[in-house]
């Protein structure tokens, strides 16, 4: 009898675990919240700065380009001339700038004493002429010498003396070296200059369009033989990172999802798979429920957006998927 017991025993015991189990997961199934939503990513329309002729478009739809990859290339004819002049206009203004840091060269002061010392002589010889006549004029009542000839030789005596204070002004110039405000003046112009070579820099270097972040192309707009334009889009990249389920909770289940609530997506092109993630926002709006989104609620009910972040790293997940989420209201994501 006792052997018969154990059989019994051990039935009943498989019994109660799987009635324990059944109804375990009867609760957390029942716990669970069930949403349906679509598959949502970011996306970028890349434009060109400039308005160029497009020489070479390095890509294609589908192609996943990384940060600062090249897309493609504009015709660079006219800004490369451009550049060349104003760096060729910077350099000579530098010189400019240069010169007046400088100062008057040792050569220069040395002209400038001889100048100077040229005049004096000169003047003194005008003024020993002019002293003379006038000497000869009084000595002989005007009959040796004309007072036209004493007058001309007066104002020579005048204008050799004014050249003297010309040359002296010129080497007190020369020894105090260029003004200040020549200085800043000149400096201001080529920072002028500086900053038009660093534009057409930038220019240039615009005219490659490049990758902001790593992404997908999905549209290639642009092609060779194309005038670009800052407000016609080139490329439309998506962003295949971070990539989000956009769903809508009613207000009845608001109060039992939180930021961070573990998640599961499930999508039809992927059966049997379940995608891993968390919510990752909820709005603080509500809003009528979207037509396009089918829930177990009425359509006119108030409801709340939410986002569920997915982990995609085989990148299998598309824009606007229909997807099905899975919340488990039992721990929040750290």
């Amino acid at each position: 009898m006792k052997k018969r017991n154990i059989p019994v025993a051990l039935l009943a015991l498989a019994a109660a675990v799987a009635i324990g189990w059944w109804l375990t997961h009867r609760q957390a199934a029942s716990d669970a919240i069930v949403l349906y939503g679509n598959v949502d990513l970011r996306e970028v329309d890349l434009a060109f700065n400039d308005s160029q002729r497009i020489t070479s478009v390095l890509v294609q739809e589908g192609d996943r380009v990384s940060k600062g990859e090249v897309l493609a290339r504009l015709d660079t004819s006219r800004l490369q001339p451009q550049l060349a002049q104003a760096e060729a206009q910077a350099a000579a203004q530098r010189a400019v700038v240069e010169r007046l840091h400088h100062g008057s060269r040792p050569q220069e002061i040395a002209q400038a004493r001889a100048n100077l010392a040229l005049a004096r002589a000169d003047a003194r010889a005008a003024r020993d002429d002019y002293q003379r006549l006038e000497s000869v004029f009084d000595s002989s009542s005007g009959r040796a010498v004309s007072r036209q000839e004493v007058d001309d030789a007066r104002a020579q005596a005048d204008v050799a003396a004014a050249k003297v204070a010309v040359n002296r002004k010129a080497l007190e110039l020369a020894l105090l070296g260029p003004r200040k405000e020549d200085v800043v003046q000149a400096e201001a112009m080529l920072d002028g200059e500086q900053a038009q070579v660093a534009l057409l820099k930038q220019e240039l270097a615009d005219t490659q369009l490049r990758a902001p972040l790593a992404a997908v192309v999905r549209s290639r707009i642009a092609e060779p033989g194309d005038m670009a334009s800052p407000q016609k889009t080139a490329f439309t990249l998506a962003i295949t990172d971070p990539k989000w389920v956009r769903a809508y909770v009613s207000e009845t289940e608001l109060g039992r999802v939180r930021p961070g609530m573990p998640a599961t997506v499930a999508v039809d092109s992927f059966p049997g798979k379940r995608f891993q993630g968390w919510v990752g926002f909820i709005s603080p709006v509500a809003e009528f429920t979207p037509k396009t989104v089918e829930t177990q609620e009425l359509r006119s009910s108030l409801v709340y957006e939410i986002r569920v972040f997915v982990k995609d790293p085989d990148d299998s997940l598309r824009l606007g998927m229909p997807a099905t989420v899975y919340l488990s209201p039992v721990h929040a994501r750290t």
